[in-house]
């Protein structure tokens, strides 16, 4: 069944947004946007105290599959969630800011 969420490219992402990375440690290591906030898609459901709940979310993963599935996810549960189709990757690609948790590594995405 196809998820039916808001979505925007990431060059729509407002500078001041609240963004969600439920990417794998690994990947949020490598490089993600500078004021992200971290929840693995996997641990989403037991953290959901730390996901703002004023306004829009916007939600990135690598590509834009987990982050619709998270997004449905809060959807459903009382937050105003939207996509950033392309994840990461057409982050990276619009220019947008990032940073790597990699002493001296320059950021990437995994």
């Amino acid at each position: 069944m196809p998820l039916n969420v808001p979505t925007v490219t990431a060059s729509e992402v407002p500078e001041d947004a609240v963004l969600l990375d439920v990417r794998e440690p690994d990947e949020w290591t490598a490089g993600h946007a500078p004021r992200a906030v971290h929840i693995p898609l996997g641990e989403l459901a037991g953290r959901l105290g730390e996901v703002p709940e004023e306004g829009q979310v916007y939600v990135i993963c690598r590509s834009g599959g987990r982050s619709a599935r998270a997004a449905a996810y809060l959807n459903q549960n009382g937050w105003e969630a939207v996509n950033v189709d392309g994840g990461m990757k057409s982050w990276a690609a619009a220019g947008r800011p990032m940073v790597s948790e990699d002493p001296g590594g320059q950021p990437e995405v995994l």
